[in-house]
């Protein structure tokens, strides 16, 4: 990970190296905290961030669903995004959003401890490497299912939940893979230990419904609409694990990981990847991007000092900047 200069916490931009929690925080040792990943882009109409209101949307939720009370807006959560992008200087970058009850009680029930927000954001190519994009990965279902609906909340983006994620990306790197496939409880196919999976069979775009304990991925949606744009039949059912090796393609989407084919599971080859996952993937690419009008509304444009005085061009005005709190 590449150090930037600042990075906010509680209305203050502090210095990387000073951005420090005491070692008593809460979520430290429970993993009482939600989080987004979120993805600026360098566009031809300047640096936007995408689908940004959606992933603070999620934020918002994931806290709610874990008792955490958020000390501030999505909107001054966004602002402060902005303004952070642009006191680094950075025209594209990864942006971690994070809320987790801070130092205050040990106890289980610690409702006197304060829920503490930073959001930091540097520089971060793609999750599974540039190359994985093109060539594709080998991935390996896990032996770890993933955490059942009865004892954890797949919907949430909680940081305790990943323990089962890690576990899973573990043991797979451990055994020569790139990534790890995850199985729900039932048995039926669940997602990546970071993405969400989708397969293509007998002419249909398969993915995992939410019943499947799957994240519900903002790429993930973007991906369904425009595989639905470009003509495709995309289908949320219940995918059983036979049915990755039988596939004609499969693909992952993430904030971190981007659109990556998935050349072989499990010493099974799917071959190179395929006619559909290219042009879904090269369709998504230029969404991010900033190429393709008819996504343009999924981004959020960061007014930088250069920028003109007109409205940025998914129709909001210009950004004030945020001032450090004294």
């Amino acid at each position: 990970m590449d150090p930037v200069e600042l990075i906010w916490r509680k209305r203050e931009f502090v210095a990387w190296e000073d951005a420090q929690t005491h070692v008593l925080s809460h979520g430290l040792h429970y993993g009482t905290g939600v989080f987004e990943g979120i993805r600026c882009y360098d566009t031809p109409r300047g640096p936007a961030v995408f689908r940004h209101q959606d992933h603070l949307d999620r934020l918002e939720k994931s806290a709610e669903l874990y008792y955490l009370e958020l000390p501030y807006s999505a909107e001054e959560i966004r602002l402060a995004t902005h303004e952070l992008l642009r006191r680094n200087d950075l025209r594209s970058a990864y942006i971690r959003p994070l809320a987790y009850r801070g130092y205050g009680s040990l106890g289980l029930y610690a409702k006197d401890a304060p829920v503490d927000v930073i959001i930091a954001a540097f520089p971060w190519g793609a999750y599974l490497g540039e190359e994985s994009k093109n060539g594709g990965i080998r991935a390996k279902v896990s032996s770890w299912r993933r955490i059942s609906p009865a004892g954890s909340i797949p919907h949430a983006k909680a940081s305790g939940s990943y323990l089962n994620s890690i576990l899973a990306k573990t043991e797979s790197s451990n055994a020569g893979y790139d990534e790890a496939i995850l199985l729900d409880e039932r048995g039926f196919v669940c997602e990546g230990s970071g993405e969400n999976i989708f397969v293509v069979r007998d002419d249909q775009i398969l993915t995992p419904p939410h019943v499947a304990s799957i994240l519900d991925g903002i790429n993930r949606k973007s991906v369904i609409q425009i595989a639905r744009d470009l003509g495709y039949t995309v289908v949320e059912r219940d995918i059983a694990r036979a049915e990755l090796y039988l596939a004609d393609e499969v693909f992952l989407t993430g904030t971190a990981a981007e659109l990556v084919p998935v050349r072989e599971i499990d010493d099974h080859p799917l071959g190179d990847p395929g006619e559909v996952t290219r042009q879904v993937q090269a369709k998504f690419e230029d969404a991010l991007c900033g190429k393709a009008e008819e996504y343009l509304e999924w981004l959020d444009f960061v007014e930088t000092p250069d920028a003109s005085d007109s409205p940025g061009a998914n129709g909001s005005e210009s950004i004030g900047r945020i001032t450090p709190a004294a």
